[in-house]
């Protein structure tokens, strides 16, 4: 066995669910996912497309329907997308994962802003790079921003690979507009591509932008650069558990990332693309509804937590999660799994995100009832109060 899959950490996360998966009452906000489920039109066309007998191989980058479906979704976005530049792929991981096996030799250069979700720091490592990460810091109130200036100093002519994760998972940070010029202009001088996580673009709430969601690399840059953006089903159409994605690459790449999904997983499930496809030209009935309820999760989340003595909390301008640390609790590991044991409240330890998330904490306030957001925060503070 290679000696670098055995180093590998497993997911703090994980096992801090592991610690309140069957426990009774426990209220799990640990994972990226909603509690509510894909909205019925898209069950049903997964489902008539299985009783239509669709369960054959589709072309290794997805068919041509959905191809062209996210081709128009992305350019109502963002800059005309052309349909060939697109691949589907089995979740947004397993497209972050097709960009490193297309890119990275054993020994490249990977810088990486962290914290992040750890499956972006493992990814390179799986193929061998050497990966530097460039932390984000939180202020006074707990928000968490970039010094632009370390990042471009960090990458150089001798970085093959950048990854970024705006609006970020776990933080909510989210790059600006500028900040994202500077970034490109920069890359292009050292000849670094750049791998642009942008799953939770439609999760933005700061409003400052025409287009409703969070700034893009795929704004600014052209078919020609040396950008890769990552899109997926799971967040914004509440379709976690579909394991649907797509890569948006330069012109002329996505024939041979499609010989790497021939090798990987040969293509995504039909029944699965045919829903998805769906999904993405009625957006406008799913989307903009799971935006304004996490709008409101947010802000009720955050004057709780605000409201709770001993937490520094800021509101996050995107994603679906609320960082935060509490007074005197410096083992995120170990306070996420007493308060699974003594509260019965679940969340993520932060430092399964980098070493920077140590003593602070996530959780997930994508909840379909918001006075489940009410009792997990009550579970706190009496925690707080009873065991400070």
């Amino acid at each position: 066995m290679r000696s670098i899959i055995q180093s590998l950490e497993e997911s703090k996360i994980r096992e801090v669910a592991n610690a309140g998966l069957g426990r009774e009452g426990v209220l799990p906000f640990w994972f990226g996912e909603s509690d509510e489920v894909t909205p019925e039109f898209i069950r049903q066309a997964a489902m008539q497309s299985l009783q239509e007998g669709e369960t054959f191989y589709s072309h290794n980058l997805g068919l041509p329907a959905l191809r062209e479906a996210v081709a128009q979704y992305a350019s109502k976005l963002h800059q005309p997308i052309a349909a060939e530049r697109i691949g589907i792929t089995a979740g947004g991981v397993n497209a972050l994962m097709l960009a490193c096996q297309t890119l990275l030799d054993a020994g490249d250069e990977v810088v990486a802003v962290t914290p992040v979700w750890p499956n972006l720091t493992a990814q390179p490592l799986i193929m061998g790079a050497q990966v530097k990460c460039i932390s984000l810091a939180p202020d006074a109130h707990g928000a968490w921003q970039l010094d632009l200036r370390k990042l471009l100093s960090a990458v150089t002519a001798k970085t093959k690979l950048l990854i970024l994760n705006a609006p970020n998972n776990p933080t909510g940070w989210t790059l600006t507009r500028s900040e994202q010029e500077t970034i490109l202009a920069h890359c292009r001088k050292t000849g670094t591509w750049i791998l642009a996580d942008e799953v939770y673009e439609r999760l933005y709430y700061s409003g400052d932008t025409a287009n409703g969601c969070a700034p893009s690399f795929l704004d600014i840059a052209t078919p020609e650069d040396r950008v890769i953006a990552v899109g997926s089903m799971s967040k914004s159409f509440l379709m976690t558990g579909w394991r649907v994605g797509w890569l948006i690459m330069p012109t002329g790449m996505s024939a041979q990332v499609g010989k790497l999904i021939e090798f990987n997983t040969s293509c995504s499930p039909v029944f699965i693309q045919k829903a998805a496809a769906l999904a993405l030209q009625r957006t406008n009935e799913v989307t903009p509804r799971i935006v304004a309820h996490l709008h409101q999760c947010r802000d009720k989340l955050v004057k709780l937590l605000q409201e709770t003595p001993g937490v520094k909390v800021a509101a996050a301008p995107g994603g679906m999660y609320a960082f935060f640390q509490i007074d005197g609790h410096t083992d995120a590991l170990q306070t996420a799994k007493r308060l699974v044991l003594e509260a019965g409240l679940g969340l993520a330890p932060g430092n399964a995100f980098a070493p920077q998330g140590e003593g602070w904490l996530r959780w997930c306030f994508a909840s379909k009832d918001l006075s489940r957001l009410d009792e997990g925060a009550q579970r706190l503070r009496t925690w707080l109060l009873h065991k400070k």
